[in-house]
């Protein structure tokens, strides 16, 4: 690790760049122009990939919302049938909710992180492309469905048993299941990427305490997505097997509860809207301070307050259940969390008001900051509105109503629209040789918040006057006809402000560097010239403001006067740093443009969009190419440690490879671990949930399980598995020698888990238990799933290790493969040992 102080001077200047040598690492690391949008790993062309299809997607959406407001605008329309409306409100939710809002944020965690961190990139640039095309091919192919007659209609919540085959037969509501379970995988690997980056990619000085508020909220969104979207993706899963396997989870007659559902849902739904809004105020206190020329006020209680609105946030599910006959005490407590969360989100507002105050009169009033005074007060009026349904008695009344789609619009609208439409505007220079118009932009901004406020304010009054949700049409002596006919000219407005802002697209954004510089006068590192792909160096940071602070910092940076200049291992490359004070502790080389993400992408698509429609073996040929593709992708990226320690300035040489705690992979791969289990977290809270709703189905006495030898033997398999990687450890030879011993302790480790796994069904089986009988034994065997998904996953790990020590890539120092394959490997143990002291004995216990 490299000894550096926070007063460190600029490093000494360097000569020139000799000729030739820009395009040389032009050569590198670009692509042919042709292929460059899909084979592209760059932050900035996957990122603006990434936002302008999350755009699109809400552009789309916002189409069927007008076509919904048309059908409502009059008493007894006949424009679009029930049947398709219900198709075009569930389209339209989830397309905001899944392909809009969290994917927008990811974006631009994936643009701007990385410049304001003044990193090359972020560490799994192939990582973060995987998962945008996933998402662009997941999405395009859901959204598409309401043109077919097939996309779902159960809404974006899509509550059982509405979503049972015997409630909604077909394919419809399988492409919710399927295609948004696979769209939030992707949103997880984005997760991963963000929260690595963030915590190791930081510029030499920069420590937690000088990170930029967009990269703490950035921090709190991607751990919230790691703990939340799990439950999300289980609940898709018990549905989904309900649905094809006939495996009661849902159906009340055998023991199941539809409320589990909502439970499962809701854990990931609640937290979803704080996941939608950190970020957005993220942006908001970066554009606050550089338009009132003044630091932040009250930095360090805003990050109290991300981190406490995150905490809150897990808390607050029931919220959204107050009318499904809950216990008196659960609505007490909820009720009581659902109004505290609004403390948090109340220092992040009053911090703007004291920052713009603080500025004494000099607060430019542009676009972006007409932007971000519109969503301080359309985004108070939603948070107004949600302490009014935090109270029981209230939510009551209004629920199901069009008061809580107006109060749902107001936060969601308020607190993540606004601030990205300022986004738009503030950091367009950034990555366009020209500024968007301040006139098209303010006209934009009045049509969407006059049109925003006039199309939602009416519909607190008709909710309260008693209209319900999702109703395609109302009679004409309902007394709603005036109200809903002025929504749906506010909505025009709002179409007609996007339309405006779309054509100050077309006319104005033009990929490339701009001739200014830094045209905001702003005071972070995003604001540095760029250099072929990123800053020539990576400077040393000494401030929450480095270019307020360091007024020469941008000339000194262009000249190569700071860390890691003109790329001295020939790669793609990057300071690591530590996690808390952000000392430089190696160079990450990063992978250059290529194909295998993209294809990995496809093929896991085709493979969960075949399943939807129950063809089978292409599915699972699609299944296998893309694993093969995803290995081939990471085949390449162990490199080992090539020519040992680079200079990186300053006379501070860092080394080219590592293993073990510092090593970025190896936070990847406890990042994976807490998902896996979050994902397990919800499958007991569901195991211990069905009992405490239908005890019957559950054994009735000792006899109705299997013998505790069978569980036993399962377990010690397990442990022998673990035992194997911790040895194979051990026994990895020198570089250039190899040992027997270790591809055969691998393979044997992985071979004893695939066994430990299949004795969990077989004894089962033996005793007569069957998954389709009751809710009992769907979970039962739903844990057995659980744990035989990792095993696969190891086991296809392990082949991949095994692969690499016969072609002399896995030796002692080169070790990081087999390091996190092990990781993966104790984990699973770990889980499978919890499993069986759940699934064996708890029912004992309570026998």
């Amino acid at each position: 690790m490299a000894n550096i102080t926070e007063e460190q001077p600029a490093l000494p200047n360097r000569s020139p760049r000799p000729p030739g040598e820009k395009e040389e690492l032009l050569r590198i690391w670009e692509t042919p122009p042709g292929w460059r949008w899909i084979t592209a790993v760059n932050n900035t062309v996957v990122g603006l990939l990434y936002l302008g299809a999350a755009f699109a997607f809400f552009v789309l959406a916002g189409l069927l919302a007008l076509v919904m407001r048309t059908q409502l605008a009059v008493p007894e329309n006949d424009l679009v049938s029930q049947d398709l409306y219900n198709q075009m409100f569930t389209v339209h939710g989830t397309t905001m909710m899944f392909l809009f809002a969290v994917p927008a944020m990811e974006a631009l965690g994936v643009l701007l992180l990385p410049q304001m961190l003044a990193a090359r990139d972020l560490p799994f640039p192939r990582l973060s492309a995987f998962a945008i095309w996933a998402y662009i091919i997941g999405g395009s192919v859901f959204f598409s469905t309401v043109f077919y007659d097939l996309a779902p209609k159960g809404g974006w919540f899509m509550y059982p048993p509405l979503t049972l085959t015997e409630y909604s037969p077909g394919d419809n509501a399988d492409f919710w299941l399927l295609g948004i379970g696979f769209i939030e995988i992707s949103a997880i690997a984005g997760a991963i990427e963000i929260i690595v980056g963030t915590l190791r990619t930081r510029p030499p000085g920069m420590s937690l305490d000088k990170l930029p508020i967009f990269g703490w909220s950035m921090l709190v969104f991607a751990g919230m997505i790691v703990l939340a979207f799990p439950s999300v993706i289980l609940a898709t899963m018990y549905l989904e097997i309900e649905r094809s396997f006939g495996w009661p989870f849902f159906t009340a007659a055998q023991g199941g509860d539809p409320l589990l559902w909502q439970h499962l849902f809701w854990f990931f739904g609640h937290p979803e809207v704080y996941i939608i809004f950190l970020p957005a105020a993220g942006l908001v206190s970066m554009i606050v301070p550089t338009m009132a020329r003044t630091p932040l006020v009250g930095y360090r209680l805003i990050v109290v307050a991300l981190i406490a609105t995150a905490f809150f946030s897990f808390g607050l599910w029931v919220h959204h259940m107050f009318a499904t006959g809950i216990p008196s005490l659960s609505l007490a407590f909820f009720s009581a969390a659902s109004m505290a969360v609004a403390v948090p989100s109340g220092i992040q507002v009053f911090s703007w008001i004291a920052t713009i105050a603080s500025s004494k009169g000099r607060f430019r009033l542009t676009t972006p900051s007409l932007y971000v005074l519109g969503m301080l007060f359309i985004f108070t009026v939603g948070g107004l509105t949600g302490v009014m349904v935090a109270m029981a008695p209230f939510d009551w009344q209004a629920h199901d109503t069009y008061f809580i789609v107006a109060h749902l619009h107001y936060v969601l609208v308020g607190g993540m629209v606004f601030p990205l439409f300022a986004t738009f505007y503030y950091w367009a220079p950034m990555v366009s040789r020209h500024r968007l118009s301040e006139r098209l932009g303010k006209w934009s901004f009045w049509l969407i918040f006059i049109g925003f406020n006039v199309a939602f304010m009416p519909m607190h009054i008709s909710g309260l006057l008693g209209m319900p949700r999702r109703v395609w049409t109302y009679s004409e002596t309902s007394g709603w006809g005036s109200y809903n006919l002025v929504s749906t000219l506010g909505a025009y407005l709002i179409g007609l402000g996007v339309l405006v802002f779309i054509i100050d697209l077309i006319r104005n954004f033009r990929v490339g560097q701009s001739e200014e510089t830094n045209p905001w006068q702003a005071g972070t590192l995003e604001w540095l010239p760029t250099d072929l792909y990123s800053t020539r160096t990576i400077p040393h940071v000494t401030s929450r403001e480095p270019l307020w602070s360091q007024p020469n910092l941008s000339e000194q940076v262009e000249a190569g006067e700071h860390y890691l200049p003109d790329a001295p291992t020939g790669f793609r490359e990057t300071i690591i740093t530590s996690t808390i004070d952000g000392k430089p502790q190696y160079i990450i080389q990063m992978p250059g443009n290529g194909w295998m993400h993209f294809f990995t992408a496809v093929f896991t698509a085709a493979c969960f969009l075949l399943l939807t429609i129950k063809v089978v073996v292409p599915a699972l040929i699609c299944g296998v190419l893309a694993i093969l593709c995803c290995l081939a992708w990471v085949w390449e990226l162990d490199k080992g440690p090539g020519k040992g320690p680079v200079p990186i300035g300053g006379g501070i040489e860092l080394p080219i490879y590592v293993t073990g705690p510092i090593g970025h992979g190896w936070w990847a791969m406890v990042i994976l671990m807490l998902v896996a289990a979050s994902l397990y977290f919800a499958y007991v809270f569901s195991y211990l949930y069905t009992w405490s709703v239908s005890p019957k189905v559950w054994p009735a006495n000792i006899q109705d399980m299997p013998d505790l030898q069978w569980p036993a033997l399962s377990a010690a398999l397990f442990i022998a598995s673990a035992a194997m990687f911790a040895i194979a450890n051990r026994t990895l030879a020198a570089p250039g020698r190899k040992h027997v011993w270790t591809p055969l302790l691998i393979l044997s480790g992985a071979l004893l888990s695939v066994l430990a796994v299949y004795l969990e069904f077989w004894c089962q089986w033996q005793v007569g238990l069957r998954p389709t009988t009751s809710s009992y034994g769907a979970m039962v065997y739903m844990g057995g799933i659980l744990d035989g998904q990792l095993v696969f996953a190891l086991l296809v790990m392990s082949l991949f290790v095994i692969a690499r020590h016969f072609t002399g890539k896995l030796d002692r120092v080169r070790a990081a493969t087999l390091e996190n394959t092990s990781l993966l490997v104790y984990y699973t143990v770990g889980q499978a040992l919890v499993g069986h002291l759940l699934i064996h004995g708890f029912p004992r216990m309570i026998l």
